[in-house]
C-alpha cells in the first residue's frame, strides 16, 4: 500500500490550494473555462519547469505517461497542447505573480540570517536581459533585428531570495525601476552603475534607506575630509565628498561617502559610493562584493529553469512561463532550507527532475536521496511469499 503521494505531488501541496482558488476567483481566470482549470495549467507549467520540459508537446507527453498518477496533482487527465497554448495566450499572467508573493512569505520564515552582524536589511536590485527572436516576439521588439525583455529583480540576502520582480521592455533603463521601489527604512541597497542617479540617492537618504554603489569613472567630485582607514586592510582611502552642481544637479547634491579599494586579482582600484557614515570601510567593500550573489541567482535561473526558450510566443505567455520558474526557484529554495543535507541548487533541480513521479517521502529524500527506502509490510510480506514458491 502506498502511503505517500509522488514527489511532484508533495511539491505542489506547499502550494497554498485556498489561496490560489482566491486569487483565481479575485481575477477571474476561469471566465467561460470548459473542464480545464487553471490548477490544471499551473501543475502543467510548474511541470514544465522543474521536469525542463522544452515545448507543450513534452509536456503533454510527459504528463499523459504517468496518467494513473495524476490524481496526487489535482489533475483528472493531462492537458492537451491547444488548450494549454490557449489558456496561456488568455488567461491573466497577474495570477501567476499573486502566487509568487504569497509563497513568499513562507519562504521567507525558513530562510536563514545573511553573515553580517548589522541589523540592516541587505537588498540587491538588478537587471538581466531575456533575449527574443524579434520575427516571432514582435511585440518585444526593441531594434531592428532584435528582441528582449528585462527581468528586474531585488534580492533579499536573508537566504537570497527574489523578493521584488517585474518584468519589463529590453529598452527600458533600469533607473526607472528603481523609482518605482518603495524599500523599507534602514534598508542597505546595493546597486551597480546602471542605477546611479543623484535624485534618486537623495531620495533614499531622505527616505532612511541606504545604498552602496559604483562609482562613475568620469563623475566630478570634491573630496574634503578624510577619514581614518585602518591599517593592514585593501582599503586605500575613505573620503566625505561632494558632487560638481553641474553633474548632479543642485537640488540633488549631497555629501556622500566615497571608499577607495584595491583589488589584488585585479590590480586596479575598486571605488564606491554610499550615504552610510556608521559601517567601517572594509564593511562597505564587504557589502558591494554581495552583489555577486544577485548574478549568481540570474545564472542559475537561466541555466536550470526554461526562461531563455519558451513554450508559446504571446507576451501573456512569456509572463507566465517566466512567473512560473520564479515560483519554482523559490519552491527549490525552500527545500533547500528544510534539508539537512547542502544542496547545489543544480544537483538538487537534476535529482528532482528524475525522481518527479517516485513515490518517497519528500523530506526523507532530501535528506537521503541515494538511500533504498525501507519496504512496507505488505511489499515484504510478497517478496518472501515469491521465494518460497517451487522452482
Amino acid at each position: 500500500m502506498v502511503k505517500v503521494a509522488s514527489l511532484f505531488s508533495q511539491i505542489l501541496s506547499l502550494i497554498d490550494r485556498h489561496g490560489f482558488a482566491s486569487l483565481v476567483t479575485k481575477l477571474k481566470a476561469e471566465k467561460a473555462a470548459k473542464g480545464f482549470g487553471c490548477w490544471d495549467q499551473f501543475v502543467a507549467m510548474l511541470f514544465c519547469q522543474l521536469a525542463q520540459a522544452r515545448s507543450l508537446r513534452e509536456i503533454e507527453s510527459g504528463l499523459k505517461s504517468c496518467e494513473g498518477q495524476l490524481r496526487h496533482l489535482g489533475m483528472k487527465e493531462a492537458a492537451k497542447r491547444s488548450t494549454l497554448s490557449y489558456a496561456n495566450a488568455h488567461r491573466p499572467w497577474q495570477l501567476y505573480e499573486g502566487i509568487f508573493y504569497a509563497l513568499l512569505e513562507r519562504v521567507q520564515a525558513c530562510a536563514p540570517r545573511k553573515k553580517f552582524r548589522f541589523r540592516n536589511k541587505l537588498l540587491s536590485l538588478d537587471a538581466t536581459v531575456i533575449e527574443l527572436c524579434a520575427s516571432m516576439f514582435d511585440w518585444a521588439r526593441f531594434r531592428a533585428t532584435k528582441g528582449a525583455l528585462k527581468l528586474h529583480l531585488l534580492l533579499d540576502h536573508d537566504g537570497c531570495l527574489p523578493v521584488y520582480a517585474c518584468i519589463g521592455e529590453g529598452r527600458e533603463a533600469d533607473v526607472n525601476v528603481a523609482w518605482e521601489l518603495e524599500l523599507p527604512k534602514g534598508s542597505i541597497v546595493v546597486v551597480d552603475r546602471g542605477y546611479v542617479d543623484y535624485l534618486l540617492f537623495k531620495r533614499w537618504s531622505e527616505e532612511g534607506v541606504f545604498f552602496v554603489t559604483r562609482q562613475k569613472r568620469n563623475a566630478a567630485a570634491l573630496a574634503f575630509a578624510q577619514r581614518p582607514v585602518p591599517p593592514g586592510t585593501a582599503v586605500l582611502r575613505d573620503e566625505i565628498i561632494i558632487h560638481q552642481a553641474f553633474e548632479a544637479g543642485a537640488k540633488a547634491r549631497q555629501e556622500l561617502r566615497r571608499v577607495v579599494v584595491w583589488l589584488e586579482d585585479k590590480q586596479e582600484e575598486l571605488v564606491l559610493l554610499s550615504n552610510n557614515f556608521a559601517l567601517a570601510a572594509a564593511t562597505i567593500a564587504a557589502i558591494y562584493k554581495q552583489r555577486w550573489q544577485i548574478e549568481l541567482f540570474f545564472k542559475a535561473i537561466k541555466q536550470n529553469l526554461r526562461i531563455k526558450t519558451f513554450v508559446g510566443t504571446s507576451a501573456n505567455a512569456v509572463h507566465i512561463q517566466i512567473w512560473t520558474a520564479l515560483i519554482a526557484m523559490l519552491l527549490l529554495k525552500l527545500l533547500q532550507f528544510r534539508s539537512s543535507l547542502k544542496w547545489a541548487l543544480s544537483n538538487l533541480i537534476a535529482l528532482l527532475r528524475w525522481n518527479l513521479f517516485t513515490y518517497r517521502d519528500l523530506w526523507a529524500w532530501l535528506n537521503a536521496p541515494f538511500e533504498t527506502p525501507p519496504q512496507s509490510m505488505e511489499l515484504q510480506q510478497a517478496w518472501l511469499n515469491l521465494d518460497s514458491m517451487p522452482a
